[in-house]
């Protein structure tokens, strides 16, 4: 991180130079970490500049010219999210950076990163990635400036972007680079984007295939062959064919253009048979080449069993880093998601294939947190990943998964060829808790409870062996209408899980409690949606102290839902799009919030209003069927006069496309 540790280490300069915008902790759970350990495992000299001021060049400077290229990411988060709420309102923190101080890192910092990087050295390849890339690699709606935005390629000048889960790219692209490869030249690799002239293609026997005129067709968005063709030939010719996005232009002007663009683009993300896509920006082309192959298990294990030193860089000294603290007993057991939560980026992002440690690896690292990680208690806070129990779940039949067009293997019921079986995580739950210095292995991340019910062997052993009191789970609503925009299970497999986690609680002598999740203003979600899920939260006696306003995050297909009230789930071109209600708005988004804290007395006048507006009024008084009482504490509250339910944006929406359901 410094010219002094170069000087240390006998080195004149580093191949790489990794820009991040956040701070350096040396541990395979910070992207930065990961890539600068694999990278020296590799041969090569890497330096780090972390979270550096951007609104000079000189810190980008200090580590010196870079032998290879700049490796630039936002972090392990969007800077966005990082840093605004749903309401748009900056954050107070970070817990990313040293003592979570605030304002450490730019809007669009990607971006930014890389326009300095460029600036301090003109001549040196500048490479994007990191989940703000990879989710921002074509044209997006951005929420925050509420408009669309071009791909980060054209805004940041990068030279290549690596999206998803790109070590194996990174590899490839640093061996080529050192043996003198011009970065323009390099255009094969999986899972990276780059920008071309118009009409570009890497030789002669590439097709370009228009995706409106097919979709305009009622042609299925995949490749028909001919039926004198054999797989061979199908599969070469699906190989070598690219499919054409709608414009920038296009998609900035058009909702139905940009609906469509974002369903073809998540049709298209199986590796098994996902082809390239092309995106015109003005005069230029972004290119993205198919996603990557999921890493093997063996690779998975090479990179996690990395000699990370599995703490914050000395440089932070005594400060705290938030994000530090909370993972520093856990461990990451996989990657990917097969749920395709619309509201989620982590499949656009990791992919839906599974991608797992071996058991050896994972109970490794629970060893070297035992004897390397200061104030190791006994506890190991996670077992997990994007879920806690996906855990080398996958496909009966190799073929079909490569074959598969499915934007969920769970939606909206787990996929007869998805296989639930849970034995392999059991087996790793008990080798866990069986290390010796090891009191208790807790399960932090969130439980897909649709599939555990499926186990109930491995509901008891969770129940029994790893609940510290409380259980993450995430049904995110209650009604049809929001679930289905979702893609998330209805509400008969929380019910099961929810009878299976109260039985075995009590047969372990437990008294343990299921923690529910849930979003308001999700695009589908009406106000009497909000209204019935309250009157559920009353019911099983649920009071929420923490509650989430859906953010419309780039890339997501929820987001879609948000920005062009169209149904991407559905075919969109040909008059099919389909409408969908969204609550915008601060009143109509607090009013969606403040059903889900149905018990704060400040929250009372404005329900009222609500309720009253609605017709609903029979649900205002003391009774034990009523939802809020008629009186109003001293000081609780304060009146909101003049409210109109959600207006045309939520609450008559509601009603204009209540019937508009994904089958």
């Amino acid at each position: 991180m410094s010219q002094q540790e170069m000087a240390v280490l006998g080195w004149d300069s580093c191949d790489v130079i990794l820009v991040t915008g956040d701070a350096y902790i040396d541990h395979p759970s910070f992207g930065m970490a990961l890539v600068g350990r694999l990278l020296e495992a590799q041969g090569f000299r890497v330096g780090i500049i972390a979270q550096p001021d951007w609104r000079s060049v000189d810190p980008f400077r200090t580590l010196g010219r870079p032998n290879l290229y700049f490796g630039v990411t936002a972090g392990n988060m969007d800077s966005m999210v990082n840093r605004y709420t749903a309401d748009r309102k900056i954050r107070s923190d970070d817990a990313y950076t040293p003592n979570g101080a605030p304002h450490k890192r730019p809007d669009h910092a990607a971006t930014v990163y890389a326009q300095r990087c460029r600036e301090a050295y003109k001549d040196v390849p500048v490479i994007l990635g990191g989940i703000e890339a990879s989710l921002r690699r074509i044209a997006h709606y951005d929420y925050w400036s509420d408009t669309m935005r071009r791909s980060v390629l054209a805004d940041s000048k990068a030279d290549i972007l690596l999206f998803g889960n790109a070590e194996r790219a990174l590899v490839d692209l640093t061996h080529r680079l050192a043996a003198g490869e011009n970065i323009t030249a390099i255009r094969d690799l999986r899972g990276t984007a780059f920008m071309v002239p118009v009409g570009w293609k890497p030789s002669e026997a590439w097709t370009e295939v228009d995706s409106l005129a097919v979709a305009a067709a009622g042609t299925p968005v995949h490749f028909v062959a001919q039926p004198d063709q054999d797989r061979t030939a199908r599969a070469e010719q699906r190989a070598h064919s690219v499919l054409r996005l709608p414009s920038f232009e296009q998609v900035e002007k058009n909702a139905v253009l940009d609906t469509h663009a974002s369903r073809v683009f998540h049709l298209e993300s199986n590796p098994g048979n996902a082809r390239a896509l092309v995106q015109a920006h003005g005069e230029r082309d972004v290119w993205l080449n198919p996603p990557p192959i999921p890493l093997t298990t063996a690779e998975m294990d090479f990179i996690y069993d990395l000699p990370y030193a599995r703490a914050p860089h000395p440089a932070y000294g005594d400060a705290k880093i938030p994000a530090w603290e909370m993972i520093r007993f856990s461990i990451n057991i996989m990657r990917g998601c097969f749920g395709g939560c619309t509201f989620c980026s982590i499949t656009e992002h990791e992919g839906r294939i599974i991608q797992n440690r071996s058991e050896a690896s994972i109970l490794r690292e629970i060893e070297a947190v035992r004897d390397k990680t200061p104030g190791f208690t006994g506890v190991i806070s996670d077992l997990g990943g994007p879920t806690a129990n996906m855990y080398r779940l996958h496909c009966r039949e190799p073929k079909i998964e490569a074959a598969c067009r499915r934007l969920s293997c769970v939606f909206p019921d787990i996929c007869e060829n998805m296989g639930t079986d849970h034995g392999p995580l059991i087996h790793l739950y008990r080798a866990a808790r069986a290390i010796p210095g090891v009191k208790k292995v807790l399960i932090g991340s969130g439980v897909r409870y649709d599939l555990a019910v499926r186990s109930p062997e491995y509901v008891k052993e969770l129940v029994t062996h790893h609940v510290g009191g409380y259980l993450k789970i995430a049904p995110e609503h209650t009604e049809a209408g929001p679930l289905e925009h979702m893609m998330k299970p209805r509400m008969t497999a929380y019910d099961r899980f929810k009878q299976m986690f109260e039985r075995y609680s009590k047969e372990a002598g437990k008294e343990q409690y299921l923690i529910p999740y849930f979003i308001a203003a999700h695009p589908g979600t009406t106000d009497e949606d909000m209204v019935n899920l309250a009157l559920w939260l009353k019911r099983n006696h649920f009071r929420l102290d923490q509650v989430q306003t859906f953010l419309p995050t780039p890339l997501a297909l929820a987001t879609t839902m948000w920005h062009t009230e169209l149904n991407p789930l559905k075919p969109v071109l040909g008059g099919r799009a389909r409408k969908v209600a969204v609550v915008r708005g601060e009143r109509a988004r607090r009013l969606q919030k403040a059903f889900l804290r149905y018990h704060d007395p400040a929250n009372w006048p404005l329900l009222r209003e609500a309720l009253q507006a609605m017709g609903r009024a029979d649900l205002i008084g003391n009774g034990k069927q009523q939802l809020i009482p008629a009186f109003q504490p001293s000081g609780a509250g304060r009146s909101s006069s003049g409210f109109r339910p959600a207006g045309k944006t939520a609450m008559q929406r509601g009603k204009q496309f209540g019937k508009t359901r994904i089958k």
